[in-house]
């Protein structure tokens, strides 16, 4: 379904208002110091977001991909921790959150059960084998010192590095960027983006053109897999090692940043761009409420508040849409 010109500017237009509200609250909200923080802050969400916007397009969700964040980076610094290579600890961690992607797309287009029940069973099972493999093999709930393992440096500087030591923006951001353009591209530009949109709207009628939704279903379990391994194997580098339970609960932020975004949890209606924009309004508001001295916790309070608007707003989007047709 095309967005028109009012929903691509709506995520602009909040994240711009917000940022009005959050200056007129904390004056000094506007420096570079706290605008570099915000896109680090935003970026930990934007990566894996990037994943689930694809899924939700396709009509589907993916409740696990917080506790493969967290699978992902504990594989990677237990092979760390075993000897391995830092580059070959990280292709562990990244090709065992993949597999993550497969067993979920698999059960949900082999057995027809609702992507709900399965990512849920899946976080659940990936919450309990993170805890119990970190317990068992180190004696503790995390794993540390893998900065240790050869090659550590390097990869440092490919994901965890600080590339304005001035005001502390991290790497990380620049592959919040180079993963946005990727996806937007791959939504927008190509016969696979047509594939995600049309499953996504109109199943029956997609099939009946030979689109391929089985397939396409289980690729983008994957590659929302993928990202969120990625993530986690970030996250780990950064951190020179891995809490078992790091990522999980942030699910929930994915999909907040997504339909925020403007993705209809229907399916069929979304933009990489506008996640990334719901992204950007997470990250503000983390560093906004902070800034203006308010109690932490009202960034839950603001995170719920948005995403039933955003979900209010979506649902007279798409009525609107089906009234044009």
């Amino acid at each position: 379904m095309k967005r028109g010109a009012a929903e691509r500017l709506l995520p602009f237009a909040s994240l711009f208002a917000l940022s009005v509200l959050l200056t007129i609250a904390a004056p000094e909200f506007l420096s570079t110091e706290n605008l570099l923080d915000v896109l680090r802050r935003g970026s930990a969400v934007a990566i894996a977001a990037v994943g689930m916007t694809l899924v939700i397009v396709l009509g589907e969700i993916d409740l696990s991909v917080g506790s493969t964040v967290a699978w992902s980076g504990v594989v990677g610094a237990l092979a760390a921790k075993a000897g391995a290579p830092l580059p070959v600890a990280v292709l562990a961690g990244v090709l065992a959150g993949a597999a993550v992607g497969l067993v979920n797309g698999l059960l949900v287009t082999r057995l027809r059960v609702s992507s709900f029940i399965v990512t849920l069973g899946t976080f659940f099972v990936l919450r309990g084998l993170n805890a119990g493999l970190t317990i068992k093999l180190t004696g503790g709930v995390s794993i540390a010192n893998i900065d240790a393992a050869s090659g550590f440096e390097s990869a440092r500087k490919v994901t965890a590095s600080v590339i304005w030591p001035e005001y502390g923006l991290s790497v990380s951001v620049l592959w919040w960027f180079g993963i946005t353009a990727v996806g937007a591209w791959l939504l927008a530009r190509t016969r696979f983006g047509n594939w995600v949109f049309g499953a996504g709207g109109e199943k029956v009628a997609a099939r009946n053109v030979g689109v391929p939704v089985a397939r396409t279903k289980i690729a983008l379990f994957m590659m929302t897999s993928f990202v969120a391994a990625l993530w986690g194997v970030m996250t780990a580098i950064s951190l020179r090692g891995m809490q078992s339970n790091e990522g999980v609960g942030r699910e929930f932020e994915f999909i907040i940043a997504a339909v925020v975004g403007g993705c209809l949890l229907t399916g069929g209606y979304g933009s990489v761009i506008g996640t990334a924009f719901g992204a950007a309004i997470i990250g503000m508001a983390q560093i906004g409420i902070i800034s203006s001295n308010w109690d932490s916790n009202y960034v839950f309070l603001f995170e719920g508040i948005i995403l039933v608007l955003a979900v209010m707003l979506n649902t007279a989007i798409r009525a609107r849409a089906a009234k044009a047709r």
